[in-house]
C-alpha cells in the first residue's frame, strides 16, 4: 500500500498489536546442522492452521539484499529464497495449509504504479552509477586510495515481473522445493500446499484474499481457522481486517531504521559515496583479521495481531445514541475505507490528508460527528454509499485551509529547530580531532589504535593545525597560500557552509489564499474556474475509491480501469458526488504477461523481452516510442526527497499498445508463447496426506475432466482438480533446477492443478463474521489504553503470545562482567560482542556444569549497599559459594576461548535467547565464526582471569577463591 508511514503510525497508536516472534534455532554438531523439527508445538504458544506467503516480499530481499552481500548468481538467489521460506515456516508452523502466491499480471490500475516504480528504479540506477564513477575519478586524481573496481553484471530487479525467464525459473525451483520438503520434513507431512506462480493473474496478496473469500463461502469452511499472512506491505493489515476472520495474524520483518551500510567505493563504514575521500582503511583488530568482514545480524520477525487491533478499534469506534443499530463489523469496513484517502497503490492521496499529520484520526473524529446525520454507514460489503461519503468529504473541505496553514507553521518550526541544532553542533564540535594513535577512543574499547609511524611529523602537524585555528579565529586575519597570516577582506561564505539547505521552489503555496487556483493551473494546466474539468477529476477519483474498496472486498471489478491523472482533487471539490456512477464494465480480461512487460518496463530493461518487441521501445520510427521516454521529470509535489515525488510519465494507451504488438506476435518462439500464457494454481500433498490416494487415482484413470475436491479429505477446502501436464508424481524422479541441489530420486509427493470455487459475476461475498466463529479472549488490559500513542514512554513488545511468559534474563552485574571479559572489537561500535551471555541457556535457576561438578544453587543478588563495598556481611560459606560459582564460570569461559570442546550442558539453550544461529555465528572460531589465532585465544583467557580478580575483590572473597 502506498502509505510508507502507515505501519509506523499504527504501531505507535496501538502498540499492543505487536508481538516479537519466538524462533527455535537449528543446532550444529561436528559441522552438521540439524534441522528444526517443525512438527513439535509452536514455541510462540499458539498454533496456526494456514500460512500464506506473499512471495514478492520474500523474493526482493533475497535477490538484492540491502544489509548483506548480494548473491553471486541466480542459483544462490533460489537457495536464499528456500532458506527464507524455511525460516518463516519454522516460526509459524502451519498445520493445514501453506499458500504461496507470486505476483501475476496486475490490474491496469496497479500497472501505472508499477510503471512509475520501474522507470524510476532504472533512472536512479543509471544516475547512481554515473555519480559513483565521477567521484571515483576525482578521488583517484587527488591521490586517494580505493580498492580496484569490480567488474560484475548489475542485477536488474525489474526481472521480478511476470513473463520473464527469471520468474519462470523461480516457479520451477519452488515446485522442486515443495516436493523436497514434503519428502523430508516431518512438519510438512499432513500439509496441503498451493502454489500460485506468476502465470496466474493477480497480485499475490489479492490472490490470497480471493482464496479466503471463496473458501469462507463454502459450507464446510471452519470459521475458527487461524490464519497467518507473511508480507511487509501495509495493505495486508487492511486486507486482513476486510476478511472479518476473528483469528488473523500477520508476520513481517521488524523494521530497523538507519542500518549502517558500507561505502560503495571504498567499502568502509561511516560515510556515503558522496562523502568518500579515499582515505586508507584503518586497521581492524590486532592482526587486521576483520578487514573484509561486516558484523552480521539476522533479521528478526514480529507478529501483528489483528484480533488485538479489532479490540482497539471497537473501543475507538463504538458510538452511543445512534439513530440506527451500531454494528462493529460495518464500522471496521468504514475505517478501512477512510484509510484509502491517505494513500494506496491505485490513487494519489488527497493534498489535505497526510498520515504524519494525524489524517486518519481527523477522519475518524469527523466520521463520528457526522455519522449521526448520515443515517447509516459509509460502506457495505465493499460497496460505497456516495451520499454519505460526500458529507464526510465536505466536512474535511471546511478545514482544508486551516490544515494547510498549520502544515506551513509546523514546517517552519521544524526548520528553525534544525537550524538551531546545527548551530549548536557546529559550536560544540571541536575544530580539530587528531587521528591514529592520538584519536579519541570510546570508553571500554579494547581495540588498540594504529600506531603512528612518524611521531615527530604527527606532532608538528598538530601544532601547525592548532596555530592555524588560533589565527583563523581572529576576525581580522586570514592565511595566505604559504600559511602566513594576512588581513581578511570580506571573505564570502560558501553556500555549503550555510546553515540552511536549498529547497525546491513551491509554486503552489497552499498556505496562501488562491491555493486552489494555483494548484489546478500548475498540476493540471487548467483554470480552477473550469468546473467541467474539475468534475471530471473528481468523478475519476470517486470511481477509484469505489474500485479500490470493491477490489479489497469482492475481487477485481475491472481489469481495465485506472485513474488517468497524476494528482488528486481537494476534499472541498467532492460536491455533488452522490449521483456519480460507480459501475464498471463486466467481462474485462487481464493483460498477458509479455503485454504487461511492454506496459511497465523502461527501454533499459528491454533485454527481458523478445528482440522484435524490444525494438518497439527504442526504434525512433516505432508507433509507441512516446511510451518509453529516456528522461522524465519528477515533481516533488511539496516533498523533500525524490522518492516521495511524482514521476510524470505518459500513460499507456491500451489500444495503441495492442495494435503495435499485433505486428510482432508472430515472432514469438514456442517457449515465449508458453511464458506469455496465463496459468493457474497447483496443489501439492505428501504420501501421508488423506488426499494423496485420491489424486493418484485421478492420474491412473487419466480423467481429463475437472473433479470436485472432497472437503472431508482436506480440512474442508473445496475446489476443482485437473490433471497437470508437468505434475510431480510418486516414484518419479524430480530433477533439481539448481545444480548445487540433488535430484529427488525417491519422491512420494504428488501435484495436481487446483481451481478455487467459482461464483456468478454478480455474487456478493458478505463482509460479516461467520456463524459459529468464536471471539478470541480479550488481550488488552486497562493499562494498555494508557499506552496508546506511547505518550513518550518506553514500551517494548511482549515476547510470544503468552503475556505471562517470564523470559530468562541477566541482571546488570552480569552484563558488566561480560563486557569486561569479552573483547568488543568483533561487534558493532557501542555494542557488546555477539557472544551469548552466561546463564542464558536452560533454566534461570541452573548453570552449565563442568565435568564431574555438582550443581550449585543460583546465588541471590547482593543489595546495593553490599555492591557499593561499604560493608561486607557475607559469611565464609557465602563467599565460598560465590568464589566457586565465579571460578566455574571462568573455567568454562577459559575452556571456550582456549579451544576446549564445549560441554553438552552448555548447549541446552532456549530458542528465544540467541540472536544468531549457533551453527552459523558461534563456531569454534569465535562468536562470529572468524578465524582465531592461538595467541588471541590465550589473550581472551587472560582477560577472563583479570576480570575474575576484579570481581573477587568486590565480593571480598579473593583469598577463598585461590585456595
Amino acid at each position: 500500500m502506498g502509505v510508507p508511514a502507515f505501519f509506523r503510525w499504527l504501531s505507535r497508536k496501538y502498540p499492543s498489536i505487536i508481538v516479537n516472534c519466538v524462533e527455535e534455532k537449528a543446532k550444529e554438531c561436528n559441522g552438521v546442522k540439524a534441522s528444526v523439527d517443525t512438527s513439535k508445538p509452536n514455541p510462540n504458544e499458539v498454533e496456526f492452521d494456514n500460512l500464506y506467503l506473499d512471495m514478492n516480499g520474500i523474493i526482493h530481499p533475497c535477490t538484492h539484499p540491502e544489509d548483506k552481500p548480494a548473491p553471486k548468481n541466480e542459483d544462490e538467489m533460489m537457495v536464499a529464497i528456500f532458506e527464507y521460506i524455511d525460516r518463516i515456516f519454522n516460526i509459524v508452523r502451519p498445520r493445514r495449509l501453506l499458500y504461496m502466491a507470486i505476483d501475476g499480471v496486475a490490474p491496469r490500475a496497479k500497472m501505472n504504479q508499477q510503471r512509475s516504480r520501474r522507470f524510476r528504479a532504472s533512472k536512479e540506477g543509471m544516475e547512481a552509477a554515473e555519480e559513483k564513477q565521477k567521484i571515483r575519478q576525482e578521488i583517484l586524481a587527488k591521490g586517494g586510495i580505493l580498492p580496484p573496481e569490480e567488474v560484475k553484471e548489475r542485477f536488474d530487479s525489474n526481472c521480478i515481473t511476470p513473463g520473464t525467464e527469471f520468474m519462470d525459473n523461480l516457479a520451477k525451483c519452488l515446485r522442486y522445493y515443495i516436493a523436497d520438503r514434503l519428502n523430508s520434513d516431518p512438519g510438512w507431512k499432513n500439509l496441503t500446499i498451493i502454489l500460485s506462480d506468476a502465470s496466474a493473474p493477480g497480485e499475490g496478496e489479492h490472490k490470497i484474499m480471493d482464496y479466503i473469500r471463496r473458501q469462507r463461502a463454502q459450507p464446510n469452511h471452519d470459521p475458527n481457522t487461524h490464519h497467518c499472512l507473511c508480507g511487509a506491505d501495509a495493505d495486508l493489515i487492511m486486507l486482513g481486517l476486510a476478511t472479518h476472520e476473528p483469528n488473523f495474524t500477520i508476520i513481517r520483518e521488524e523494521f530497523k531504521p538507519n542500518k549502517p551500510k558500507p561505502c560503495a567505493l571504498c567499502n568502509q563504514m561511516g560515510h556515503e559515496v558522496k562523502d568518500c575521500q579515499g582515505l586508507p582503511r584503518e586497521k581492524q583488530g590486532k592482526h587486521d583479521q576483520f578487514a573484509d568482514s561486516l558484523p552480521a545480524s539476522e533479521q528478526e520477525f514480529i507478529f501483528i495481531r489483528l484480533c488485538v487491533l479489532r479490540e482497539y478499534l471497537e473501543r475507538e469506534l463504538t458510538m452511543a445514541s445512534l439513530p440506527f443499530t451500531f454494528d462493529f463489523e460495518r464500522s471496521v469496513d468504514d475505517w478501512v475505507f477512510m484509510c484509502f484517502f491517505v494513500g494506496n497503490d491505485f490513487l494519489p492521496h488527497l493534498p489535505s490528508l497526510e498520515i504524519r499529520e494525524g489524517a486518519i484520526d481527523r477522519l475518524v473524529n469527523i466520521y463520528k460527528n457526522v455519522v449521526h446525520k448520515t443515517g447509516g454507514y459509509l460502506t457495505e460489503s465493499g460497496f460505497v454509499n456516495l451520499q454519505r461519503v460526500q458529507m464526510i468529504m465536505l466536512a474535511v473541505g471546511e478545514v482544508e485551509d486551516s490544515i494547510f496553514k498549520k502544515r506551513k507553521d509546523d514546517d517552519d518550526n521544524f526548520k528553525r529547530r534544525q537550524k538551531e541544532k546545527k548551530k549548536r553542533m557546529k559550536r560544540d564540535h571541536p575544530s580539530f580531532i587528531p587521528g591514529g594513535q592520538f584519536s579519541p577512543q570510546a570508553l571500554g574499547n579494547r581495540s588498540s589504535p594504529q600506531a603512528i609511524s612518524n611521531p615527530r611529523q604527527a606532532a608538528y602537524e598538530m601544532r601547525m593545525h592548532d596555530r592555524q585555528n588560533s589565527t583563523m579565529s581572529s576576525p581580522n586575519t586570514s592565511l595566505n597560500s604559504d600559511g602566513s597570516p594576512s588581513p581578511a577582506r570580506g571573505i564570502k561564505r560558501k553556500s555549503e557552509d550555510s546553515d540552511s539547505e536549498p529547497e525546491p521552489e513551491d509554486n503552489i503555496r497552499l498556505w496562501e489564499s488562491g491555493w486552489k487556483q494555483r494548484y489546478y493551473k500548475n498540476k493540471f494546466d487548467v483554470d480552477a474556474s473550469d468546473e467541467k474539468f474539475r468534475r471530471k477529476v473528481v468523478q475519476s477519483y470517486v470511481e477509484g475509491l469505489c474500485w479500490v474498496l470493491r477490489y479489497y472486498y469482492q475481487g477485481c471489478a475491472s481489469w481495465n480501469w485506472y485513474y488517468p491523472f497524476h494528482y488528486a482533487p481537494f476534499a472541498s471539490d467532492f460536491e455533488g458526488i452522490a449521483d456519480m456512477p460507480s459501475d464498471f464494465e463486466k467481462g474485462s480480461k487481464p493483460f498477458k504477461p509479455l503485454e504487461q512487460l511492454m506496459g511497465v518496463f523502461p527501454a533499459a530493461s528491454g533485454n527481458f523481452l523478445p528482440p522484435t518487441w524490444r525494438k518497439l521501445m527504442t526504434d525512433p520510427e516505432s508507433s509507441i516510442i512516446d511510451f518509453y521516454p529516456e528522461d522524465f521529470a519528477i515533481d516533488l509535489n511539496g516533498k523533500k526527497y525524490a522518492w516521495q515525488g511524482v514521476a510524470l510519465l505518459p500513460f499507456v494507451d491500451e489500444r495503441r499498445l495492442r495494435a503495435a504488438l499485433e505486428e510482432v506476435y508472430p515472432d514469438l518462439t514456442p517457449e515465449e508463447n508458453r511464458r506469455n500464457s496465463l496459468g493457474g494454481d497447483v496443489l501439492f500433498v505428501g504420501k501421508h496426506h488423506p488426499l494423496c490416494d485420491f489424486i493418484v487415482e485421478q492420474y491412473k484413470s487419466k480423467n481429463t475432466e475437472p473433479v470436485d475436491m472432497p472437503p472431508e479429505l482436506c480440512y474442508g477446502i473445496q475446489g476443482k482438480l485437473t490433471l497437470n501436464e508437468n505434475a510431480v508424481l510418486p516414484d518419479k524422479t524430480v530433477e533439481s533446477p539448481v545444480p548445487m541441489l540433488r535430484d529427488l530420486t525417491q519422491n512420494s509427493a504428488v501435484s495436481i492443478s487446483f481451481k478455487d470455487p467459482q461464483f456468478d459475476e454478480d455474487f456478493i461475498f458478505k463482509a460479516i463474521v461467520l456463524p459459529g466463529a468464536k471471539k478470541p479472549p480479550p488481550v488488552l488490559k486497562p493499562g494498555d489504553w494508557e499506552k496508546t500513542n506511547n505518550d513518550g514512554r518506553p514500551w517494548r513488545p511482549q515476547l510470544g503470545f503468552n503475556r505471562d511468559r517470564k523470559p530468562v534474563h541477566l541482571d546488570q552485574s552480569a552484563f558488566r562482567t561480560l563486557g569486561h571479559a569479552m573483547p568488543r572489537e568483533r561487534g558493532m561500535p557501542g555494542m557488546y560482542a555477539n557472544a551469548v551471555p552466561l546463564g542464558a541457556y536452560g533454566s534461570p535457576y541452573t548453570r552449565p556444569l563442568m565435568s564431574g561438578q555438582q550443581q550449585i544453587p543460583k546465588l541471590l543478588s547482593m543489595s546495593k549497599r553490599e555492591a557499593n563495598g561499604s560493608t561486607y556481611q557475607t559469611t565464609a560459606q557465602q563467599r565460598a559459594f560465590c568464589s566457586t560459582e565465579l571460578l566455574s564460570s571462568c573455567f568454562l569461559l577459559y575452556s571456550r576461548t582456549a579451544g576446549a570442546a564445549p560441554l553438552l550442558a552448555w548447549n541446552r539453550m532456549l530458542p528465544a535467547q540467541s540472536q544468531y544461529p549457533p551453527g552459523q555465528y558461534q563456531g569454534l572460531g569465535g562468536p562470529m565464526n572468524y578465524p582465531q589465532r592461538p595467541e588471541d585465544r590465550m589473550d581472551r583467557g587472560r582477560q577472563v582471569w583479570k576480570c575474575c580478580l576484579q570481581v573477587f575483590s568486590v565480593c571480598g572473597c579473593r583469598g577463598y577463591a585461590w585456595k
